[in-house]
């Protein structure tokens, strides 16, 4: 037996002696999150793991840094960039948040990250070029492994642009292919700002079509947007990675190589929580971070007895406690029959103890107003009907609904009340949302059918406005669920 094992020994070492790696780190949708949470994530956290590795690594994001606190909302992105830039990222792409502060904020934020922008289906409308300095791909050396780095931007920005405009990805995937082949390199990454799992924005993925039509001329999918966390998942040979959100986590992806001939051997992820008592923190990253911190933020504007969560204690309850406080202000504000909130734009729980207008603007960092619309039954169950599956988009007040769903994934046995009675199809209603999703915005898109007539603005005041004055006026309690119930 022992010579067996010898045996085998000897005819693997040589394998092993030929074999070069080298590692790629990952992030995705960190969206301004700098600092630690309850001692877990950050960038200084985040730095001190990459200086504990490899010394040749790549490091990698797919995108949505620009906004989702108040650091980069202030500074419309660019302090994100600049933390980015400190960190040292090799690349990113565009996410749809990039978008956050309309257009004229995109090219600035771009121009000051030192790090690769890649976007291979990003152009100016107008040239039909890649705007400076974006570019299809880059072609990296590390640890002596010819890696190719392919970026493919999110195609839903959240301000409407005229002045860019985006292709299919798999066609921009396919030409850049094209031109990434006469550099041969020896890897073939591609970071996107789309989920292979996708089911928080209710759209079918384009992703995992990357390693059914390009298996054996890509190796690696980097993905995001939709938050999960991806793991040594296959699609044939090629292998995808998600990291989650909010700097919570990297991925570490070690790339295997023949040495003598720099063929491809195989890849593997593993994913580092950034938990700040086992990682600790590079002092530099956390000074910068720290002389970011926008002032007056951190004041306490409320305390609350319970953790006000953004999932439902009851599986078939697909409404959340936090998300329906959140309606029954905006429908106390708004005077409406029924108000709607969309789950997507509540970010993170609002969590027992105090409460600072930092957790707000983490929470909800949008500048959403109110808009009040004027619909009949018949728009509203086609609306609530579209959103229920593959997961439910939105909370209500002042509206319920039961359904099923049948073999197919599709809703059936659909009821809707509105304030405890049947909805009728003529009647009219009137019903009062974010103004982004009354624009159209997103999965708000049935309310481009609505003609501007009959949409009005209903004064100044921010969602986070709303949540303020609720936690002003003391007594906050998760409100119940039960108002959107698979049966």
């Amino acid at each position: 037996m022992k010579k067996i094992s010898v045996l085998v020994a000897l005819l693997v070492l040589p394998i092993l002696l030929a074999a070069k790696t080298v590692t790629i780190y990952h992030t995705s949708d960190t969206h301004g999150f700098f600092y630690p949470q309850e001692g877990q994530g950050g960038f200084a956290a985040l730095s001190a793991v990459l200086k504990q590795g490899p010394k040749d690594y790549l490091l990698l994001d797919s995108g949505d840094f620009a906004n989702g606190t108040i650091e980069t909302k202030r500074s419309k992105g660019l302090k994100a960039v600049e933390l980015m830039n400190a960190v040292g990222y090799d690349a990113s792409t565009i996410g749809n948040h990039e978008f956050d502060f309309k257009e004229a904020a995109v090219a600035p934020m771009l121009q000051k990250a030192k790090f690769a922008i890649l976007a291979a289906n990003f152009f100016e409308t107008d040239t039909l070029k890649h705007p400076v300095p974006v570019k299809p791909y880059k072609i990296f050396t590390r640890n002596g492994v010819k890696i190719a780095v392919i970026g493919l931007a999110n195609r839903t920005p959240t301000s409407p642009t005229t002045h860019y405009t985006f292709t299919k990805p798999l066609d921009a995937l396919d030409q850049a292919l094209t031109e990434v082949e006469k550099e041969n390199p020896q890897v073939v990454a591609v970071i996107v700002h789309d989920s292979l799992q996708d089911d928080k924005h209710g759209t079918q993925p384009y992703v995992g079509e990357i390693g059914k039509k390009y298996s054996g001329r890509v190796q690696l999918v980097f993905g995001g947007h939709a938050h999960k966390i991806v793991q040594n998942e296959k699609i044939n040979d090629v292998l995808f990675v998600e990291s989650g959100c909010h700097v919570q986590n990297v991925s570490k992806v070690t790339v295997t190589t023949d040495d003598k001939t720099g063929r491809f051997l195989k890849a593997q992820s593993e994913l580092i929580p950034l938990t700040v008592s086992k990682t600790g923190e590079d002092k530099q990253i956390a000074q910068l971070a720290e002389s970011l911190r926008e002032p007056g933020v951190d004041e306490v504007v409320g305390t609350i007895e319970e953790t006000l969560a953004k999932t439902s204690p009851v599986a078939s309850h697909k409404d959340t406690p936090l998300d329906n406080w959140i309606a029954d202000l905006g429908k106390a504000y708004s005077g409406a029959d029924v108000f709607i909130h969309n789950l997507g734009g509540t970010r993170v729980e609002m969590k027992a103890g105090p409460v600072t207008r930092r957790d707000l603007i983490d929470i909800h960092p949008f500048e959403n107003t109110i808009s009040q619309v004027e619909v009949n039954g018949r728009f509203l169950k086609r609306f609530v009907k579209t959103s229920l599956v593959p997961r439910n988009l939105y909370a209500y007040s002042g509206l319920a609904v039961t359904y099923k769903v049948n073999k197919k994934g599709k809703v059936k046995d659909l009821h809707i009340w509105i304030n405890q009675k049947p909805i009728k199809n003529r009647q009219k209603y009137i019903i009062a949302t974010n103004t982004y999703i009354a624009e159209g915005g997103s999965e708000g898109y049935l309310f481009k059918q609505i003609p501007s007539s009959r949409k009005k603005q209903l004064g100044t005041k921010t969602i986070r406005d709303l949540l303020e004055d609720g936690l002003r006026q003391g007594d906050v309690v998760p409100a119940p669920t039960g108002r959107v119930v698979q049966l």
